[in-house]
């Protein structure tokens, strides 16, 4: 009796760590790429000009010029959302959080770039790397920044693909008609919002032009 008691005992303390394991993982991955992504970007309060670094070197360029790898991920609305649903469109997948300031600046950018070259096939793809957070708090923190392009909940697959060796916030990876990495970019690239805005827009010209 009293061997299984303490067998019961080591089995539910082993799940109990296996639990508790995940969880402070879960944390300490979004606090490592908070930080990660505050010491590459300065967002200046009220009105004083913003100072953006420019592009890091530290992307990892491996993908570019390689077909995007394909993926199968749940939307915000529960539907199941492939790479393949978005053969011979331009597009752009872009990486967020919600705890990601410079991501939601420029979100909204995207969002009007949606819309403005939609006739030319441009789809952008949002996928949030914080899925843990719940998908109220995502829904929220998307209509406040009145987006409406698809929203991603992320997996451990999608990060491994395209994650595995970058870890700054926002990053995004342009991929042409035919399913092919173009370019990758990270954070905001200029030395003001403007300079950022325009730059993000030649990329949606220079995607849509391969």
């Amino acid at each position: 009796m009293l061997r299984k008691a303490l067998l019961l005992f080591a089995m539910t303390a082993g799940l109990a760590l296996v639990i508790v394991a995940g969880v402070l993982n879960h944390r300490e991955r979004a606090r490592a790429a908070q930080l990660r992504q505050q010491t590459r970007v300065d967002l200046v309060p009220g009105n004083a000009p913003p100072i953006v670094d420019p592009a890091s070197p530290d992307i990892d360029e491996s993908l570019r010029g390689k077909p995007a790898p394909n993926f199968t991920l749940v939307s915000l609305d529960g539907k199941k959302v492939s790479l393949a649903d978005f053969k011979g469109h331009p597009l752009v997948l872009n990486f967020w959080a919600t705890y990601c300031d410079p991501c939601k600046v420029e979100m909204p950018w995207l969002q009007q770039f949606s819309q403005k070259y939609a006739a030319q096939g441009f789809d952008v793809v949002g996928v949030d790397y914080d899925a843990e957070v719940g998908k109220p708090t995502i829904a929220k923190a998307t209509q406040q920044l009145g987006v409406t392009y698809p929203i991603l909940l992320s997996d451990s697959k999608i990060e491994d693909a395209y994650l595995a060796n970058n870890g700054l916030l926002p990053i995004s990876f342009w991929v042409d008609k035919d399913g092919k990495v173009v370019n990758i970019t990270a954070g905001l690239e200029g030395k003001t919002f403007n300079d950022a805005k325009n730059n993000l827009e030649t990329q949606v010209k220079q995607t849509i032009a391969n």
